[in-house]
């Protein structure tokens, strides 16, 4: 790769050209999910036809609030579980396989409601997120020269993470002191202690006082270029324009549009979704869009 090339640009080189319609598909996808429908009771909260996201970008699941995003998240990061539907990962099946074995495979999530364990130390926190420890075996565990250099190696990571993410002051403190922003940033510092290839990021900005959102920005951004894939759901759409290189929309449970920021905020399909078929028509007196008005009157 070239000196002035960024993994950035590479994934934005590579979506450019794709046709910006539902289910298209990508030249390397890292996540590739197929007929995934999720009901309770007679609601289908999701039904998505197909999805491809590709590896390196940034990608940005938005949509109306009931949309069925967050329902999509938990089932393909296995917090739920599916009805129909099949999707891979990296090539391999992972249809409802249990999320602390994706997390092995390198696929991590983040909560809009923080996951973080309030009673323990940041640190400990950190500490919690690596993979492989051999000290969580019972024998091993009894012996510290077999996993003390392991923790040694563990600790300066989540030490070096937390410097990253200006959380190093931090790392005695209780988890339960942070303020809402900062356990964002925690959160996202300890999903990083495996190494993630695919890290799928669930409202990072809720709650998040406009004085973290840009450092927020700034480490999404970095982790991408440092080879792990980002998908997000998010509100924000200042965010989504600045941070995202592919966005998709959801509606109803279904994929209605993708494409770029700029080709998705364009949309009818989008526009309606949000606001509403025809919220833009003028109305006459008994309500009804001038444009029907005069079609009728046409007709007559």
């Amino acid at each position: 790769m070239p000196a002035d090339t960024t993994l950035g640009s590479v994934a934005i080189e590579a979506l450019a050209g794709i046709q910006p319609e539902p289910g298209v598909a990508k030249p390397d996808p890292i996540l590739v999910a197929d007929h995934v429908v999720r009901q309770f009771g007679g609601l289908r909260a999701v039904d998505v036809t197909h999805l491809e996201v590709q590896r390196g970008a940034i990608t940005a699941l938005i949509g109306p609030n009931g949309a069925g995003k967050s329902t999509f998240f938990n089932v393909i990061s296995g917090f739920d579980t599916s009805d129909e539907g099949s999707w891979t990962y990296n090539g391999q099946t992972i249809t409802n396989t249990a999320p602390n074995k994706l997390a092995r495979k390198g696929l991590v999530r983040t909560f809009q409601l923080t996951k973080s364990l309030s009673r323990l130390k940041v640190i400990d926190n950190m500490r919690l997120g690596a993979g492989g420890q051999t000290g969580e075996s019972i024998f091993p565990a009894v012996f510290k020269f077999t996993w003390g250099r392991q923790e040694a190696d563990i600790t300066q990571r989540a030490m070096n993470l937390l410097e990253r993410f200006n959380l190093a002051a931090k790392a005695d403190d209780f988890a339960g002191s942070l303020s809402g922003g900062q356990r964002k940033l925690l959160e996202m510092a300890r999903a990083l202690m495996l190494n993630p290839d695919l890290i799928m990021l669930d409202e990072p900005m809720a709650g998040v006082n406009p004085a973290l959102k840009q450092s927020l920005l700034d480490h999404i951004r970095d982790i991408r270029e440092e080879g792990t894939t980002v998908m997000f759901v998010e509100h924000d759409m200042d965010m989504v324009r600045d941070v995202s290189d592919w966005v998709v929309v959801m509606a109803q449970g279904s994929i209605i549009s993708e494409g770029t920021p700029t080709t998705v905020m364009r949309d009818q399909r989008v526009i309606d979704a949000y606001l509403g078929a025809h919220h833009e028509a003028a109305l006459t007196e008994s309500g009804e869009s001038l444009t029907n008005s005069a079609d009728k009157e046409a007709d007559a």
